[in-house]
């Protein structure tokens, strides 16, 4: 299960990790090249306004490729299998590095886009079916434990790419079409681990119908003691399917019997964007000047960020036994708690000396508690609320909603932070709360539960009290 998860993940979230972080080092770098291939080409400068404008298309367009992953990742679970679909996914980031490798001896910024756009859909398409895979193998008392891969892949991804960043390694200005070419190894990792891993069990049995593959599946992932409990909660939830096929995003919409599921997974997915980590990394370059750090030492400090994710979704598979519920909302509270706090310092910075470090502490902290809850527990409770012909459209609808989020805050971030300045953090608190009392009113705990009870919890809600 161990090693299922880490050659599911090193191809999936950690390429999303890796691929947000790694643009960051090169900026000026991009700048020059933009700027001496327009000259070459046109024989005039490129001028302010324009470069603005590419370096925001090249940027921004990886959010666009993550929402058209995120559309197609569903349908190619169903069609491929959720293996397959991962498998395939590599092909469209060795592709991706290719361009982007080859963009700058060629001079062609156009390739640069085109791969950050394909490397962008390979990402969606990790988001969708990584945790939907790990979800469907795992057994119900370390589904929680297992799909927290999904976060320590991702946050992995931030780390790796914060560290390859540096200008010792590819960050230098020789070296950086290496950089952003280098995703192609994990794509390589995850076609040479992932074929030795079965498909999903329940891919096979429910959908597929096999179920002499479904039991081998389940042999090779609990043990040939083990595997019957599984076996039999599968053909207990394909026995309550009746053969209902895979459904398509827009029918769940119109599903009452998942209506609440739906909602919580719309608010929890916009809440986990929406909570003001951008903020956080915005602000983090400022309030470590504030505390007397030299310029260039901050990347060095800013690879602390990336440590305090890693720790915390490694600390959060083992925390996972106080429950889902009680870790996301204590995550959403401590980040409502961090935010006041952050307003204050940011606000009085120059009044006594240790302020600074205060802020330097909540930025840290805020960091821990995102962990903790917001992004470490969605994907996993994405994947339990639903049973298997809804799963693969909940992730699609999750994904869309994520990467919507995403480009939203991204366009419209800088609006709140020049208007509001450190204020822009009320915003933030705010969302933080209403999120959490939403998850306390209506998500049940689903530790340790199977997919039809969970279903069962929510029919309440759904069809009403006397149901």
């Amino acid at each position: 299960l161990f090693l299922a998860v880490c050659a599911v993940g090193i191809g999936g979230t950690f390429q999303y990790g890796y691929n947000v972080s790694i643009i960051n080092a090169p900026t000026q770098h991009i700048h020059k090249f933009l700027n001496e291939t327009w000259s070459s080409r046109y024989h005039k400068e490129l001028n302010a306004d324009l470069l603005t404008f590419l370096w925001s298309v090249i940027a921004s367009i990886f959010s666009l490729g993550g929402l058209c992953g995120a559309l197609i990742g569903g349908s190619m679970a169903i069609r491929l299998g959720r293996k397959g679909a991962l498998l395939m996914n590599n092909i469209i980031a060795i592709l991706a590095s290719i361009l982007m490798g080859i963009s700058f001896p060629t001079g062609l910024f156009e390739l640069l886009i085109a791969g950050r756009f394909l490397i962008g859909i390979n990402s969606g398409i990790g988001l969708c079916v990584q945790p939907l895979y790990i979800g469907e193998f795992a057994p119900k008392h370390l589904r929680g434990g297992l799909a927290m891969g999904t976060s320590i892949f991702l946050t992995g991804g931030i780390l790796t790419g914060q560290i390859i960043g540096l200008r010792e390694l590819l960050g230098g200005e020789k070296h950086w079409p290496l950089l952003l070419s280098s995703s192609c190894i994990p794509a390589l990792a995850q076609l040479l681990f992932l074929p030795w891993f079965p498909e999903s069990p329940r891919y096979l049995l429910i959908d597929r119908g096999d179920e002499l593959s479904c039991a081998k599946a389940l042999k090779r992932f609990h043990g040939s003691s083990e595997y019957r409990r599984e076996m039999e909660d599968i053909q207990r939830e394909c026995f309550a399917l009746d053969g209902e096929k895979p459904k398509k995003p827009w029918q769940l919409f119109s599903d009452r019997a998942v209506r609440w599921q739906l909602i919580t997974v719309i608010v929890m997915t916009m809440g986990q964007q929406l909570s003001g980590i951008n903020a956080i990394y915005f602000y983090a370059t400022y309030v470590f000047e504030q505390a007397g750090i030299m310029a260039e030492k901050i990347p060095y400090v800013t690879l602390g960020t990336g440590v305090c994710e890693c720790l915390t979704a490694l600390s959060c598979v083992r925390s996972n036994h106080v429950g889902r519920r009680c870790l996301i909302i204590g995550g959403y509270l401590l980040m409502t708690l961090w935010c006041t706090v952050l307003t204050f310092s940011l606000t009085y910075q120059e009044l006594y000396s240790w302020v600074p470090y205060l802020s330097m502490t909540c930025v840290f902290a805020f960091i821990l508690s995102f962990g903790l809850g917001p992004g470490g527990i969605t994907n996993t409770l994405t994947a339990e609320l639903f049973v298997q012909s809804s799963r693969p459209a909940a992730y699609m609808i999750a994904g869309t909603v994520s990467w919507v989020s995403f480009f939203t805050v991204g366009m419209l971030f800088p609006f709140i932070v020049n208007g509001l300045k450190q204020y822009c953090f009320v915003v933030f608190l705010l969302e933080c709360f209403v999120v959490a009392a939403f998850i306390f009113l209506i998500i049940p705990e689903t530790k340790n539960k199977s997919f039809l009870e969970i279903k069962k919890e929510f029919h309440k809600l759904n069809f009403g009290r006397n149901a």
